[in-house]
């Protein structure tokens, strides 16, 4: 019996509680730390004028420096002029298979070539291969005056394209990123560009894998190197000019997770390389991004008032994507902001209200996007709205 206890017995009680306290408040916070916020390693050293790293879904930036400075962007320009050229194909207002004469300057520019004659008819598929694969300004020069008449009527139009993109820092004077002072654009705007190509024209952007490319029995590898390096990257250009220096956007594709980097500005071939695959890969080691919901698809069905049909389905207008430190993504959670009360007449594509996702106890938005109604939701009559405006009034009276 306890009153038979001896002091001493009574004191390794009350020392074995103690400890069981003591052990029981560690296991708690070590759960509390473990269920933390990831802590991340920090950005490795790049050697470069600028870099940015953004996750192509979510669109996230993961790393940057001097990702705004606008600098020369030598002959990443071809980006935009193929997807021009792409563009123009899927309209129909130009076919792979359409030949056009190459003129006499574009067979005297200078630099990269794919090295085609004056005179000589050239089809738009092997043009673009000529862009994309060999870099060839030579090519670029056929397809701009083949598209819109002459290089500065093109050049209009790859400025009128990157300002519906919202490339508000970006410039184009010609096709081929040969140096002019007010020919510029930032890592940013690259890697936006990018994302577009990659996003809306995946077909067009399978050429950037192509390892080499013959014509006129002369066969030229891809420069862009990482092809052979890392199997993960299908994309996407090289670029140099003693005024850029070695420049490289790179794009790869690991578990579903697909991200674009740009690296502007390194000191060789190799640097552009070397910092390129430092950054996707402290990218795809730290990262995860998760598909959340799919466009269009339903997120939830809203109660509606006053409407022919009680409910409405509310969808994202785009993907949904959200990109976290890996681990942080198990306590994610979606906040939806709708009215407490919906009322019809709802048009079909109406703003509704937002989804913010976050993570568990933190207070920063990780994304945010508007929600629409999926349906059109008509107004019932009056005989149908009674119901709904009784219930609504018992509702407020008694604060339901």
């Amino acid at each position: 019996m306890i009153n038979n206890w001896s002091i001493p017995d009574r004191f390794q009680i009350l020392a074995l509680l103690k400890y069981l306290l003591i052990t029981f408040a560690s296991l708690v916070t070590y759960t509390d730390i473990a269920n933390a916020k990831s802590i991340l390693p920090p950005v490795p050293n790049i050697d470069a004028t600028s870099f940015v790293l953004i996750d192509a879904n979510s669109q996230v930036i993961l790393a940057e420096h001097n990702a705004e400075a606008r600098v020369a962007p030598a002959s990443l320009t071809k980006i935009m002029t193929a997807l021009l050229v792409e563009e123009e194909v899927k309209a129909g207002r130009a076919g792979y298979n359409e030949e056009t004469e190459v003129s006499v300057k574009a067979w005297r520019t200078g630099g990269s070539k794919m090295f085609i004659r004056e005179g000589t008819k050239v089809s738009i598929g092997d043009l673009l291969r000529g862009v994309i694969v060999q870099s060839g300004n030579d090519a670029s020069i056929a397809l701009a005056e083949h598209i819109a008449g002459g290089e500065a009527e093109f050049a209009y139009m790859m400025n009128e394209k990157a300002r519906r993109l919202g490339l508000r820092n970006t410039n184009f004077v010609n096709a081929t990123g040969l140096p002019s002072d007010d020919h510029y654009s930032t890592a940013n705007d690259l890697a936006r560009l990018t994302i577009e190509l990659i996003k809306n024209h995946p077909n067009h952007y399978e050429i950037y894998a192509e390892r080499s490319f013959e014509y006129n029995g002369i066969n030229q590898t891809n420069r862009n190197k990482l092809l052979w390096r890392d199997l993960s990257v299908d994309g996407v250009k090289t670029g140099y000019t003693k005024k850029a220096g070695y420049c490289l956007v790179a794009s790869a594709k690991r578990d579903g997770m697909r991200l674009v980097s740009v690296v502007l500005g390194t000191a060789s071939d190799q640097d552009r390389m070397k910092e390129s695959q430092k950054l996707l890969s402290f990218g795809f080691r730290n990262y995860d991004t998760q598909l959340l919901y799919r466009a269009n698809s339903e997120i939830t069905r809203l109660k509606v008032f006053y409407g022919k049909s009680d409910a409405v389905s509310i969808i994202a207008p785009t993907d949904v994507y959200v990109t976290a430190p890996r681990g942080d993504l198990e306590s994610a959670v979606t906040e939806l902001s709708v009215p407490k009360h919906l009322e019809a007449p709802i048009n079909k594509n109406d703003v509704i209200g937002s989804l913010a996702v976050v993570l568990a106890g933190e207070d920063e938005v990780m994304y945010e996007t508007k929600v629409l109604a999926a349906d059109e939701i008509r107004e019932a009559n009056l005989f149908g709205k009674v119901s709904d405006f009784f219930y609504l009034f018992y509702s407020e009276l008694f604060g339901e």
